[in-house]
């Protein structure tokens, strides 16, 4: 198995466990692993601030999310993912 495709595999699989996790996590968390995921699956995640409609609170929070790891790529917005599911969703 190729590096990629481990990685690939335990993204699926942290992706998987966060998904189907009881435990609250604190909102913050919760857009980073938004924006990590939408980030790992999609190079080009766009970015489009003229879709929040006026007081979408929650839209406009990811878009935020997005944005603060606009830099990073897919590879690297996988691992971040990994990590945090591994941080705050034990297996």
């Amino acid at each position: 198995m190729s590096k990629k495709e481990a990685l690939d595999k335990a993204f699926q699989e942290a992706a998987h466990r966060a998904s189907n996790t009881n435990i609250a996590l604190p909102q913050d968390i919760q857009l980073l692993l938004y924006a990590y995921y939408k980030k790992g699956n999609s190079e080009n995640t766009t970015l489009n601030a003229g879709n929040i409609k006026e007081n979408d609170l929650r839209s406009a929070f990811k878009y935020n999310a997005l944005i603060q790891i606009k830099g990073l790529s897919t590879k690297e917005a996988k691992k971040e993912y990994i990590k945090l599911v591994d941080k705050y969703i034990p297996s």
